[in-house]
């Protein structure tokens, strides 16, 4: 995909528990370099395959490579590696543009991820708590 290059679906969601932890607006066209970022990312999983659950796949189809960018996007999250979480949400969206959602949840000393086609993300907003009448 090039700069010029503007995918549709709209916005895409990466949420931690309930709670929005990233959003990727699709009508927004990715930088010449975070493109090219991504081809090398589909090069090397080409080239190398991937590990998922253990097993070394080395013929990966986008679906198990959609699991294991979820997989690596979980882990850029709960350790805080923004850049690293940017590039796969980037990835999933631009991959996957049916892709509405990507929920992980806490469960068992793990993480579940369910990637969602269906449930449209409806955007997260503050609630401010104060006085009636103060600013």
């Amino acid at each position: 995909m090039t700069a010029s290059e503007a995918v549709s679906g709209g916005l895409m969601a990466v949420t931690l528990n309930g709670i929005a932890q990233l959003e990727y607006d699709r009508a927004k066209v990715l930088a010449d370099y975070q493109g090219a970022y991504l081809a090398k990312m589909d090069e090397r999983m080409n080239a190398e395959g991937i590990v998922i659950d253990g097993r070394h796949l080395l013929a990966p189809d986008l679906g198990q490579k959609a699991q294991f960018i979820a997989a690596n996007l979980t882990e850029a999250i709960t350790t805080n590696n923004e850049a690293m979480a940017a590039a796969m949400c980037s990835w999933l969206a631009t991959r996957m543009p049916d892709l509405k959602q990507v929920k992980i949840r806490e469960q068992d000393g793990g993480y579940e991820i369910h990637l969602d086609f269906s449930e449209a993300y409806v955007k997260q907003h503050p609630i401010r708590f104060g006085r009636p009448g103060a600013p």
